[in-house]
């Protein structure tokens, strides 16, 4: 009898390392653009990743497990969200660190109050809206990751052919791995390219694997590692509507996630959801790590394994959370050069572009309306993006959100939407409501 349960203890943790692997790479990418954007040390960007880690075990966990207020109860994996990439590193760059951990904060605790009537704020979220948003993210994002392509910012040898070797060989190792692998080694393709691109560049004699020799074995995560949070509206204005694109997101994945499984959701269940989401960002901002969303790989993953129990994702959260006590093992992430690092962001980036343009193609754009949101909202995100020294003489409380393309674009969507599509969606409420009538 022992010998049965501890061969199916063995199989549930193989299954839930599957998880763990399949959003390791998302789960370590992002402490390392950010950390690395606002200037962190090896060190911190080693307890970064640790903790990151730690605290997507502990919001999995929350998701999976629930109780009577909080949680999905299906078995899904939580990470950072990569919408909030591109927000954490401008409100760092003004704000700096501490700024970073209020917005989180206080963005958690509005997705919870938001959760009890997000089904009425869906209205004006349509796809015209979340598609330009995704859209103005993913182009957003590019030019960070060009810039490690080059080598990174301050880069002594920023631009060299070396760096763009190795940006090359990274980028075409995830093309390859996709197109010839299938399955679970389709699913860490990113995964296994950093590790490609970073062996290169330890036999060019480009990596440094003292930071790991000096990495403690084990070590006790706290709160407020990087300080005490600081909270200033435009701050969290910004990671706020990030928190409301990713509700959408991942109310989306909610109702994929429960076809597979053939669980019929309730709308009390997406709101137990949703709150999970909101106090799992809450907690991501108090340990000084980040906002949590539901993975969407994960979801794959289970449809493709059929593999449903929720006590495999329980053993992923725990799994995750051993692995954020081992700062050695974080260590070994930092060690990768940046050039490799940008090679596996232009597709990951691409990806966000290719998502947004997704829910795009599912707006009608033989109306003009439409196609103005779209062409604005892009635009004009684009535009802060590329050129933010337009805003130089904007009063300095005013430009973590104009120098942000990202939340410039999602404002212009916004409120493009309501003052051109307000009557149609009116009459399509109306509608709706008849017809339930």
């Amino acid at each position: 009898m022992k010998s049965i349960q501890t061969k199916e203890l063995g199989r549930t943790s193989l299954l839930g390392f599957q998880h763990v692997l399949a959003m390791y790479a998302g789960a370590v990418v992002v402490p390392l653009i950010v950390g690395a954007a606002v200037g962190l040390t090896q060190e911190q960007l080693a307890y970064l990743i640790a903790i990151d880690l730690f605290t997507s075990g502990i919001a999995s966990l929350l998701q999976v497990m629930g109780g009577k207020h909080f949680g999905i109860k299906l078995p899904v994996i939580l990470g950072c969200t990569f919408t909030a990439v591109g927000p954490m590193i401008a409100i760092g760059k003004v704000e700096g660190v501490a700024g970073i951990y209020g917005s989180i904060i206080a963005s958690g605790i509005v997705v919870m109050i938001v959760a009890q009537f997000f089904g009425k704020i869906l209205q004006y979220f349509p796809p015209v809206v979340i598609g330009s948003v995704v859209t103005t993210i993913g182009v957003s994002l590019v030019p960070v990751a060009m810039t490690n392509v080059a080598g990174g910012d301050g880069s002594p040898t920023f631009g060299h052919l070396e760096n763009l070797f190795l940006a090359l060989f990274t980028f075409l190792c995830v093309i390859l791995l996709q197109r010839f692998t299938k399955g679970f080694l389709q699913a860490i393709s990113v995964l296994i390219a950093l590790v490609m691109g970073s062996f290169v560049a330890y036999l060019m004699g480009l990596v440094d694997l003292s930071v790991v020799g000096k990495a403690d074995w084990f070590s006790m995560v706290r709160p407020f590692y990087f300080g005490a949070p600081e909270f200033h509206l435009s701050s969290i204005i910004t990671m706020s509507l990030v928190a409301i694109v990713s509700m959408v997101e991942s109310t989306g994945v909610f109702l994929a996630l429960s076809e597979v499984c053939e669980k019929k959701l309730a709308p009390t269940d997406i709101k137990r959801g949703l709150r999970a989401e909101g106090l799992a960002v809450v907690i991501g901002g108090l340990f000084n790590a980040f906002p949590y969303t539901t993975f969407s790989q994960n979801v794959g993953l289970v449809a493709m394994t059929k593999v449903k129990k929720r006590s495999v994702v329980i053993a992923a959260g725990v799994i995750l959370m051993i692995l954020g006590l081992l700062p050695k093992v974080a260590a070994i992430t930092t060690i990768i050069p940046n050039a490799v690092l940008g090679g596996a962001m232009i597709p990951m980036f691409g990806m966000v572009v290719a998502s947004g343009i997704r829910l795009l193609s599912t707006v009608d754009f033989k109306r003009n309306e439409n196609l103005l949101i779209v062409a604005c909202s892009v635009g004009i995100g684009l535009g802060s993006a590329v050129v933010p020294a337009v805003f130089t003489e904007v009063p300095e409380s005013l430009k973590v959100i104009v120098e942000n393309g990202i939340v410039l674009g999602s404002f212009t969507a916004f409120f493009l939407n309501l003052l051109l599509n307000k009557k149609q969606q009116e009459t399509t409420i109306t509608t709706e409501q008849t017809t339930t009538s």
